[in-house]
């Protein structure tokens, strides 16, 4: 498995500097750590026709600047029970901030992700559950909490264009002047 030295923890929607940008070499390096993530240094190396050091240093380098973040399994929570996925716009009472309620929302293990928005509401979390009557379990749980004053449930029907990052990469690799 491919080790990543001194790896900072950078968030999904982080600042990123705009110096980061990746070339050819640094994509296919991605794409073969997408698709093969258990792969290690020295075989990447191999099939990227590269030296172990250089698929090592653009590794470090790629995760110092967040390009490249863990290496956990990519879980499907449908595979795990949880075939229901919905999207919870929700307002918070500002005099409880975000923290509080991201605080509340981090104790709930179906909420996989919430972000602070722009719009009508002040978070979008995506959330999941085992059927609609446990939506409602979830739903009745996210909002226990009193700096919550109401939320918008949206559940997905079918996911059209699942969670990737390979095109990403590539449009990256690219640079403006090629997309």
């Amino acid at each position: 498995m491919v080790k990543l030295h001194n790896q900072p923890n950078f968030s999904r929607c982080g600042v990123y500097n705009l110096s980061s940008e990746i070339d050819a070499l640094d994509a296919r390096l991605i794409s073969l750590l997408y698709s093969e993530p258990r792969i290690g240094v020295l075989e990447s190396s191999r099939r990227l026709g590269v030296a172990r050091g250089t698929v090592q240093a653009r590794l470090d380098r790629l995760a110092a600047r967040g390009v490249i973040r863990g290496h956990g399994p990519d879980v499907d929570p449908a595979a795990l029970g949880y075939t229901v996925t919905a999207f919870v716009t929700l307002e918070i009472r500002q005099r409880f901030g975000h923290d509080p309620v991201s605080t509340h929302l981090k104790a709930i293990p179906e909420v996989l992700e919430a972000h602070t928005i722009t719009g009508s509401g002040d978070l979008m979390c995506r959330i999941v559950a085992r059927s609609n009557a446990d939506l409602q379990r979830v739903i009745d749980r996210v909002m226990s909490f009193e700096g919550i004053v109401r939320s918008s449930t949206i559940i997905a029907l079918e996911s059209q264009i699942p969670y990737r990052v390979l095109p990403l990469v590539a449009a990256a690799a690219a640079g403006p002047g090629d997309r």
